[in-house]
């Protein structure tokens, strides 16, 4: 038999939640991003990192002026962070087989502007796993707990839901082609109060997220019109109506992206994504665990051939 090192320390309880803590604070830069991606608290994540320095026995941490930077004895446990997960994930990929496809129903809902790429993942999705009988449903206000899986930029604020983030999907400041401030650079936010604003209607996780994006600034919008649904800002800023901040890709062929400037303003734009949302609590059936799995592996790359397509 091949002499192997002596891993026993690694051998108990916990081990894995502590390298999936420390792996996403290193990669991600940030313990409250690994705490987020993780679906944990922020204390919950420096524990599992805290017990994993004790596990291995030497300072995976150190101080250099305010930033933290890895250790030598750091740098060689995320190294083998990699090699750990893509094994066990060479693992999982021969027993898919023996587990079989997924099988039962599955019920998912997107707001307006997400149906085209959501049905070309969840057509996808299908073609893996026949034995799914799914349902897309399109509105622009959303019950959570009359759906499997929820897809939204903004999750909704003071619920208590599980996210996945699926793709990428920056919040700009939106303008028709022939707004006077499209040509100019480094625009003051301060500047937009100035223009007339259109927002989304009340409740909308969009128009909460925009007032509070003002009121961080001390500043309030000049709303002018209010609209039920991203399109049909869209629409009103292409007529020239105003201007607005809404996600910047419509996420499948949406003509009036091809009339609109993205102005460069200071902050802009701001990190967002599509997310998977479903409430706390809720046991995920065995076909909806298998579309995130799925999305989380395929979307990135379904999501660059809608925006070819679109161009």
């Amino acid at each position: 038999m091949t002499h192997m090192p002596d891993i026993r320390r690694y051998l108990k309880h916990g081990t894995l939640p502590q390298l999936r803590a420390f792996e996403a604070s290193v990669r991600l830069g940030s313990f409250t991003r690994a705490a987020d991606e993780l679906h944990m608290a922020q204390a919950t994540a420096s524990v599992q990192i805290k017990k994993l320095g004790e596990t291995v026995g030497l300072t995976l941490f150190e101080y250099v002026g305010k930033r933290i930077c890895l250790t030598e004895a750091g740098e060689r446990v995320y190294a083998g962070c990699g090699e750990v997960f893509r094994a066990l994930c060479s693992m999982e990929q021969g027993l898919v087989g023996l587990r079989g496809a997924a099988a039962g129903n599955l019920q998912v809902a997107v707001p307006s502007t997400a149906r085209y790429f959501a049905g070309r993942l969840l057509d996808a999705f299908l073609q893996h796993n026949p034995d799914v009988q799914a349902s897309l449903q399109v509105h622009e206000r959303i019950a959570l707990a009359e759906h499997d899986l929820c897809m939204l930029v903004e999750p909704p604020q003071g619920r208590e839901v599980v996210t996945q983030a699926v793709i990428p999907n920056p919040l700009v400041v939106l303008a028709p082609a022939s707004h006077p401030l499209a040509r100019e650079k480094d625009i003051s936010f301060e500047r937009l109060q100035h223009e007339p604003f259109l927002m989304r209607e009340p409740g909308s996780p969009t128009r909460m997220l925009v007032l509070r994006l003002f009121a961080r600034h001390g500043i309030v919008p000049k709303s002018r019109i209010e609209f039920s649904s991203d399109e049909a800002v869209r629409e009103a800023i292409c007529a020239g109506l105003g201007i607005s901040i809404l996600p910047r890709y419509a996420v499948g062929v949406d003509p009036a992206l091809a009339r609109l400037v993205c102005l460069d303003v200071q902050g802009f734009p701001l990190e967002a994504h599509w997310h998977f949302v479903y409430p706390v609590g809720r046991r995920l059936s065995a076909a909806a665990r298998a579309f995130m799995d799925f999305a989380r592996a395929e979307a990135k790359s379904l999501f660059r051939d809608c925006l070819r397509e679109a161009n």
